[in-house]
C-alpha cells in the first residue's frame, strides 16, 4: 500500500503551517508593540490561597480600566511546548482600545492553589480579585467582567456583591449561573422541569480534574511558573469516549464511574432534588438575591438555557434595587449555538437550517459598552443601541424591541385536538383555536429502555450523544409514542417571539412520568424544523418543593416550562408541536417507578394519555407579534 504524501499536497500542507505560524507570530509581535505582559502573577486570596492570573496592560503610565475573565478552562499561553495565541489575540483587542485584559483561573484549576468547585466558589473569591486589581497602580479602578458559557456563568452571583469597582458586564451563554428565577428552577441547568439535564454528566468527564494530578509546590516563584509553563500546562486529558453510549447507562449515578470519570462534584450533585438546600449555597444566582452591575447579556436561540436566560434579564430589569442598574440592563438574542455568536456567516447554518445572514457588530457593541462604564466616555451606545436585539428565524433578520416579550406580542391560544389518534406524523391531532367538546384522549406508551431519542435541539456540551440545532423531525415523527398536532396551512404569515406558554391535561397508570413538548415549523414540503422544546417531570407539578404523585387514570393538570423562540412562519407553513414522555439524551429517562430514579435501574412501561376538550382543555400559548 502507497502511504507517500503527494508533493503538492506535501507543500501545500507546509505553506499552510508556515502561514498560520506567520500569523501566530503576527498577533505575538503587534501585542509586544503595545502591551506590557505579566504572566503567571499569583492573586491572593483573603485565606492564602493564590490563583493564577495573566495581565497585559498597555505601555503608558495612565492608570486604565480592566476587563477580566474569570475561567475554569486552560488558557496557558503554552501547550506541549507550542505557542499558544488565543489568549493573546483577546489580549491585543483590548490593550488597543486601552484597556488592561486580565484572564485568571478559578482555584484548584490549573496553576490556581486550592480545590476546585463548580461554579468557582468561593464566591469572595471573585470580590476579592476586584479589590486587587483595583489596588493596582495602572488601574483606574473600574473593572468590566467578560465571558461566555463557564466564563460567564460565575458573573451573576458575584454582582449580588456589588463591589464598587465591578462596573459593568458581559455575560454570555450565561445559563448554568442561574439557580432559581420564576418558574424556572434550572439549578444551574441541572434541571429543566424537574428532570435532569444530561449536560453536566458529560461536561464534568471533560473538565474535572482528578485530586492526585501533580501539584506546583506552594510558594512557588513567578519566575519558576512562567518557567514551568513552557512545557507543562497542568492540562490533563480523560481518554475519548464515546458519550452517546455512556449516557445510556443505568443507574444515571454511576455514569462517570462507568467510564472512570471524576465523581466528587458530580456525586453531590446528582442526590439533589430540584429545591434542595444546597443549591442555595454555591455560585448560583437565585431571584432573591439583590444585582448591583449594569449588564449587556447575550443569548442564544439554540442555547440550552434560553428560556431562564431571558428570564434572568427582566428579573433584573424589574427587581433591582437601584433604579440605575434595573435602567442598564440590555440584550441580544442571536440565532446560534451554545457561544457560537460570532460564527455567524452571510449563510449561518444551525443545525440543517440555513438562517440567513445572522452576523452583528459584537466587538463594536461591547467595547462602546465597556468604554461607556469603564472609561466614562458619554458614547452613543444608549443612543444607538436596542434595549433587546433579536433575530427573527423564518425572515431570517435582527429586530429591536424595549422590552422582551416585544411589547406588541400577544398570546394567542392554539387547543389540541384529535379523534383519539394523534399518534405519529401519520395520525389525526391538530392545533385549533376552536376548543374540541369531547374528551378523545390521545394514548401512547413510554417505555424508559426505548425512549424518544433527542435529535437536535437546544443544547451544549454533550459531546457526540446530542448535535444541537433545526433538524428535520419527519422521522423522528413516525414513531407511535409521539404524539404530532398540527395547524392548516397559514394563509398568511405570523411572527412568533417571546414565552411559549402551554398546558397539558394528563393521566397515566404510573406513579409518575414526564411530559415533553417539542414547537416546530412545518415547510411547504413537510419539512419539520424543531424551534425550541421542554419537559415537566409530573411529580413537581405542584412545586418544586414537593412530590406528589399520579394516581391510576385520574387527569392533572401539568402546566410546562415556558419555552422561548423569534420565528416567522410563512405563508404556506404549518404551526406543530409534538409531545412525548422522552428526550434522550437531552433528559434523563423518568422510569417510570415513584422512586429517587438517580439510584434505579429497571423502570416500568407507562401508558399515557393526553386529554383535550372543553373539560380538559389542554393547549399552547404562542406570542403572535402583530405590527
Amino acid at each position: 500500500m502507497n502511504t507517500r504524501i503527494p508533493f503538492a499536497t506535501l507543500v501545500l500542507l507546509l505553506c499552510f503551517f508556515n502561514l498560520n505560524l506567520q500569523a501566530q507570530n503576527d498577533v505575538l509581535d503587534k501585542l509586544n508593540e503595545i502591551a506590557i505582559i505579566d504572566q503567571k502573577v499569583m492573586m491572593p486570596m483573603r485565606d492564602g490561597i493564590r490563583l493564577a492570573t495573566d495581565i497585559y496592560r498597555p505601555k503608558t503610565t495612565s492608570p486604565v480600566p480592566i476587563i477580566f475573565s474569570r475561567t475554569p478552562y486552560n488558557f496557558n499561553s503554552w501547550g506541549d511546548g507550542v505557542e499558544i495565541t488565543r489568549t493573546a489575540e483577546r489580549a491585543y483587542e483590548a490593550v488597543k482600545r486601552g484597556y488592561a485584559y486580565v484572564v485568571q483561573n478559578e482555584r484548584g484549576r490549573y496553576f490556581s492553589e486550592g480545590e476546585w468547585d463548580i461554579l468557582g466558589v468561593p464566591l469572595t473569591d471573585g470580590y476579592d480579585a476586584f479589590s486587587w486589581m483595583k489596588d493596582q497602580s495602572w488601574s483606574n479602578g473600574k473593572i468590566g467582567t467578560l465571558g461566555c458559557s463557564s466564563t460567564a456563568e460565575w458573573q451573576m452571583a458575584v454582582a449580588a456583591l456589588d463591589h464598587p469597582s465591578h462596573a459593568a458586564m458581559v455575560p454570555q451563554g450565561y445559563g448554568a449561573g442561574v439557580g432559581r428565577i420564576g418558574d424556572y428552577y434550572e439549578q444551574g441547568n441541572w434541571y429543566r422541569g424537574g428532570a435532569e439535564q444530561l449536560l453536566f454528566f458529560s461536561w464534568l468527564y471533560g473538565v474535572e480534574h482528578d485530586k492526585f494530578k501533580p501539584r506546583i509546590p506552594p510558594g512557588a516563584t513567578q519566575e519558576d511558573l512562567i518557567r514551568i509553563s513552557r512545557f507543562y500546562d497542568l492540562a490533563p486529558e480523560n481518554p475519548s469516549v464515546d458519550m452517546a453510549e455512556a449516557l445510556k447507562h443505568l443507574p444515571i449515578q454511576d455514569i462517570l464511574k462507568n467510564i472512570n470519570g471524576k465523581k466528587e462534584v458530580f456525586d453531590k450533585m446528582v442526590r439533589r432534588t430540584p429545591n434542595h438546600q444546597d443549591w442555595y449555597t454555591g455560585g448560583l444566582y437565585h431571584d432573591n438575591m439583590d444585582f448591583g452591575v449594569p449588564s449587556f447579556w447575550f443569548a442564544s436561540w439554540y442555547d440550552v438555557s434560553i428560556s431562564p436566560n431571558l428570564a434572568l434579564f427582566n428579573h433584573v430589569r424589574k427587581n433591582a434595587k437601584e433604579e440605575e442598574i434595573r435602567d442598564n440592563q440590555y440584550l441580544v438574542i442571536a440565532p446560534t449555538l451554545h457561544c457560537a455568536y460570532t460564527r455567524a456567516t452571510e449563510n449561518t447554518i444551525v443545525g440543517e437550517r440555513n438562517i440567513g445572514d445572522a452576523r452583528l457588530d459584537y466587538d463594536e457593541q461591547i467595547y462602546a459598552w465597556f468604554d461607556l462604564w469603564l472609561k466614562g466616555e458619554q458614547n452613543s451606545f444608549k443612543e444607538n443601541t436596542p434595549r433587546v436585539q433579536y433575530y427573527t428565524m423564518g425572515s431570517n433578520n435582527w429586530q429591536s424591541a424595549n422590552e422582551w416579550p416585544p411589547v406588541t406580542a400577544k398570546l394567542q391560544t392554539y387547543y389540541l385536538n384529535s379523534k383519539g389518534s394523534a399518534n405519529s406524523l401519520y395520525g389525526d391531532g391538530k392545533l385549533t383555536t376552536s376548543q374540541p367538546k369531547q374528551d378523545m384522549p390521545d394514548a401512547f406508551t413510554y417505555d424508559p429502555m426505548n425512549p424518544v431519542k433527542s435529535y437536535g435541539g437546544n443544547v451544549c456540551c454533550t459531546g457526540n450523544a446530542v448535535q444541537g440545532g433545526a433538524f428535520d423531525q419527519q422521522q423522528m415523527e413516525t414513531r407511535n409514542d409521539i404524539l404530532v398536532y398540527t395547524t392548516d396551512i397559514l394563509q398568511e404569515g405570523i411572527e412568533v417571539s417571546g414565552f411559549i406558554e402551554a398546558t397539558l391535561f394528563v393521566s397515566s397508570d404510573a406513579k409518575d412520568t414526564d411530559f415533553t413538548i417539542k414547537l416546530l415549523d412545518v415547510y411547504p414540503d413537510g419539512t419539520a424544523y424543531n424551534l425550541d422544546e421542554t419537559i415537566q417531570r409530573v411529580r413537581y407539578r405542584e412545586g418544586y418543593d414537593k412530590e406528589v404523585f399520579m394516581q391510576k387514570g385520574k387527569v392533572y393538570q401539568v402546566d410546562m416550562t415556558p419555552m422561548s423562540t423569534s420565528n416567522y412562519f410563512k405563508k404556506g407553513h404549518r404551526i406543530r408541536i409534538e409531545i412525548s414522555s422522552s428526550n434522550f439524551p437531552r433528559f434523563a429517562r423518568n422510569l417510570n417507578t415513584g422512586g429517587t430514579n438517580y439510584d434505579e435501574s429497571k423502570g416500568v412501561v407507562a401508558h399515557n394519555k393526553v386529554h383535550h376538550s372543553e373539560k380538559y382543555p389542554s393547549q399552547i400559548r404562542l406570542p403572535i407579534n402583530i405590527k
